[in-house]
């Protein structure tokens, strides 16, 4: 496929072109990591490296194909500031994951879920990109102990070795957590779910992710309550609670997610009988209460003839309002 290029921007693309061609690696459409290496073979200012960038994609858009300068490890590439800090960061959150709880209901759900955000976190994915991935966005790398992103929006980016050399496993972060999914989509209760969970530590959630469809486009990332229920309709975390996420577990403040305590009924034999409240009434208690049911008396006792004469004058009156309405009709 030979792009048409503008005649300003050919030598940007034929020496990416010709970088390309010398690894044997296609130049259009090219691989974000081509792309990177590219910008890192040929150094030069930032300026000319995003110029660079905007040449090669702007050939991928006028093929309608993915532009690969949005991926991160492009972004990376290019700053190398921001490249170190992620750097720091991902082993920090390597450690942080490393020491998540591995047993226990509901705190071990949780565990499975905030590893999996902490791992895509590592790579500098903004939140609301987080929030918006989906099953088929994310893969095993079958080359390394590594994650993928690949969404249809171009977002393009990997985990990082240094969380590895921090203790945690990208590839066996994401499987705990697709055995949690696989195991809803096979039994949707939540209750068996934990039952498989505290046993053994989990391990009977082995091989539950096989029913997990990897081209599915359910949010991969949902929210959990205190019991450790999900929606159920399939609803996905808010970028806001991911970065709540993110920020207590760096900052040392994330919930332990215990079980709460259920409140029990004492039997009926439990309970001891309340005793009876003691009142004491006054000697001349009674007396009034007499006195005040012949007072209501005398005062209702022409209730009954005054309802009557009501009842009189109002057949009365619809007797003269029936005759007032004869005579108008016929005099019409």
């Amino acid at each position: 496929m030979k792009p048409s290029v503008p005649v300003r921007d050919r030598h940007t693309w034929s020496l990416f072109e010709d970088w390309c061609a010398a690894l044997d690696q296609p130049a259009l459409p090219a691989l974000s990591e081509s792309l990177a290496q590219f910008l890192q073979a040929h150094p030069a200012a930032p300026t000319t490296q995003r110029r660079r960038i905007a040449v090669i994609d702007a050939a991928h858009y006028r093929h309608a194909l993915p532009p690969p300068g949005r991926a991160e490890t492009v972004r990376a590439a290019l700053d190398v500031a921001r490249s170190e800090r992620l750097r720091d960061l991902a082993g920090l959150l390597g450690g942080i994951i490393a020491r998540l709880p591995e047993s226990g209901w509901p705190s071990i759900l949780f565990a499975r879920r905030d590893a999996l955000i902490l791992t895509l976190a590592s790579t500098g994915m903004p939140y609301t990109q987080i929030a918006a991935l989906r099953v088929c966005d994310v893969a095993v790398d079958p080359g390394s102990d590594a994650l993928r992103v690949e969404t249809g929006t171009g977002i393009c980016t990997s985990t990082m070795r240094q969380l590895g050399g921090a203790g945690a496993s990208p590839k066996r972060v994401y499987r705990r957590w697709c055995e949690v999914l696989g195991h809803h989509e096979r039994y949707p209760s939540n209750r068996m779910l934990a039952d498989a969970i505290e046993s053994e530590g989990g391990t009977e959630l082995t091989g539950y992710d096989r029913h997990l469809d990897p081209v599915g486009q359910q949010p991969l990332l949902t929210p959990i309550d205190r019991w450790g229920h999900t929606p159920l309709a399939t609803t996905p975390l808010t970028s806001r609670a991911i970065a709540d996420i993110v920020r207590m577990h760096l900052d040392g403040r994330a919930p332990a997610h215990l079980q709460p305590r259920v409140r029990t009924q004492p039997s009926d034999t439990e309970r001891e009988p309340e005793p009876a409240p003691t009142v004491v009434l006054d000697s001349g208690y009674y007396e009034r209460g007499t006195l005040a049911r012949r007072d209501a008396h005398d005062l209702l006792a022409d209730v009954d003839s005054a309802l009557a004469d009501v009842e009189t004058r109002a057949d009365k009156l619809l007797e003269n309002l029936l005759g007032f309405l004869e005579v108008e009709t016929s005099s019409m």
